[in-house]
């Protein structure tokens, strides 16, 4: 099934529909400011752990995400400082996953490696969905195949043609991209990139 939604002017109805799927434990994919991703509620243990079996993920090794609404709910699933706070404050909304130490209001899907990715994407698709969920969003960009056409994770068509018995929605909110966001590591003293992707770190 997909939907189309776009960066205004949605239908409450349309996003009604999906906050309750999300609630029910539903997942879904959904275009953020990078390149198309799989979501689910962050605090539905068995919806992330459903996402993570999709990506062929094991969440004892892999950094997970959450998509936050804005800055003012980091501080509820995440230790952040000062700095730390100031410097996301800079670069958010933005293609940006900052890596922070794990608060306990997060599944232990979660807890379990100490640390979570936070993004706050330039997308207003997710974070209208986020703000309505009233609830962070588990979130984890759409894999590719080497040899694959880059259309199977950009055209919404063709990842409904692909994923679409999988999930439960897919969101069309037009062409994604292909670049992932930049990763920053702020869990020691000093903040370190160790992906450099679409966003340029102003620091």
């Amino acid at each position: 099934m997909i939907i189309k939604l776009y960066e205004k002017n949605n239908n409450p109805k349309d996003i009604d529909r999906i906050v309750r799927l999300l609630n029910d434990g539903g997942i879904i994919i959904c275009p953020t400011d990078t390149i198309y991703a799989f979501c689910c509620n962050g605090l539905k243990a068995q919806a992330v752990e459903r996402i993570c079996k999709l990506k062929r993920k094991d969440p004892s090794k892999h950094r997970l995400s959450i998509v936050c609404y804005d800055m003012s709910h980091i501080s509820e699933y995440a230790k952040i400082s000062n700095a730390t706070f100031k410097l996301m404050k800079r670069n958010l909304p933005g293609p940006f996953t900052f890596i922070l130490n794990t608060s306990s209001n997060l599944p232990k899907i979660f807890r379990n490696r100490k640390e979570v990715g936070i993004r706050i994407p330039d997308n207003n698709i997710i974070r209208e969905i986020c703000d309505q969920l009233n609830a962070p969003i588990f979130s984890t960009t759409l894999p590719r195949e080497d040899d694959e056409d880059t259309e199977y994770v950009t055209d919404p068509e063709l990842i409904d043609e692909k994923y679409g018995d999988e999930v439960d929605l897919v969101i069309d909110g037009g062409m994604g991209g292909l670049e992932p966001s930049t990763i920053v590591d702020c869990t020691e003293d000093e903040p370190e990139i160790i992906r450099q992707g679409k966003g340029i770190l102003n620091e």
